[in-house]
């Protein structure tokens, strides 16, 4: 069976089998975690940001994210569980000495490793290219490789000296079974952070309740042969005698013009003598604040 040029087809051309399954690339997917923003997919540079839930980004994709949330980007269920800029953390990484980045490979014409990462971890110098297991502490936000925890066992981070404990270690690009796990701390810590928060309200606002009736001035009692409060002195301790001043009912009020204000500053209030109008001034009809001549 032929065409019209005489060619014979194959059989692959005409029966058609089942569609090949597309394998992704091992070294392109590793690249694609530890070397791009999660977010909006560009190169990782300082400074670079991770989750609670260990995905990396750059920091200034979260704060464009955090400003306009309603613009159409990329991706935007990778960041669904962010909620402000206190949800990441500043990774404080070891640049690699070995790595030289695009300058040697500029013109594209030699060969660029992709297995040279860009950091390293301090302790035992792994590269993070996605070989080695990686981990960053909530605490403080140094970044080292999970062999190093293990090998050298303490509770203060190698890099600052802060203390941490284990729950504060956060795997970087992890599993899906380990980050379902990493997603459910999350959300018990908020949850947690939210009654405390809760509870401190409510104790602020018995305080402010309370406050009052502790702090009410108590009034004097005159005595009865009609000497004022002020000029009566209750002796003390040690025979001598204190003058006791009166303070104030609560509910008293005073007038902006027996204050010790100045002048210029009573004369802002309608009650100043300069506010008056004489009967020339005053007119026919009178409005509730009649305040034009």
């Amino acid at each position: 069976m032929g065409c019209d040029g005489g060619t014979i087809p194959k059989r692959h051309e005409l029966v058609k089998g089942p569609k090949k399954v597309e394998k992704v690339d091992k070294n392109a997917e590793l690249a694609a975690k530890w070397k791009y923003c999660s977010l909006s997919q560009e190169k990782l540079r300082r400074p670079i940001v991770s989750c609670e839930l260990g995905r990396l980004y750059n920091k200034d994709a979260i704060i464009e994210y955090l400003l306009d949330k309603s613009a159409e980007r990329p991706n935007t269920e990778v960041v669904a569980h962010i909620r402000s800029i206190k949800d990441v953390k500043e990774l404080n990484l070891t640049d690699n000495p070995a790595w030289e980045g695009e300058r040697r490979n500029a013109k594209g014409d030699c060969y660029e490793d992709m297995h040279c990462g860009m950091f390293i971890c301090p302790v035992v110098g792994l590269e993070m290219n996605g070989k080695h297991r990686f981990c960053y502490l909530h605490t403080c936000g140094c970044v080292f490789s999970e062999r190093a925890l293990k090998e050298v066992k303490t509770e203060i981070c190698h890099k600052c000296g802060d203390p941490f404990h284990e729950n504060d270690i956060v795997m970087l690009n992890s599993s899906k079974e380990e980050q379902d796990k990493l997603q459910k701390a999350m959300e018990e810590r908020r949850a947690k952070a939210k009654t405390a928060k809760k509870s401190k309200k409510s104790k602020a606002l018995e305080t402010v309740f309370k406050s009052p009736e502790s702090t009410a001035p108590e009034m004097k009692s005159t005595p009865a042969n009609g000497e004022s409060s002020s000029n009566s002195s209750a002796p003390g301790p040690s025979g001598s005698s204190k003058p006791v001043k009166v303070t104030a009912a609560a509910g008293s009020k005073r007038s902006i013009q027996e204050t010790e204000k100045s002048e210029a500053y009573k004369s802002l209030f309608t009650s100043h003598s300069s506010a008056k109008r004489t009967k020339d001034q005053m007119s026919n009809w009178v409005t509730h604040t009649p305040y034009h001549f």
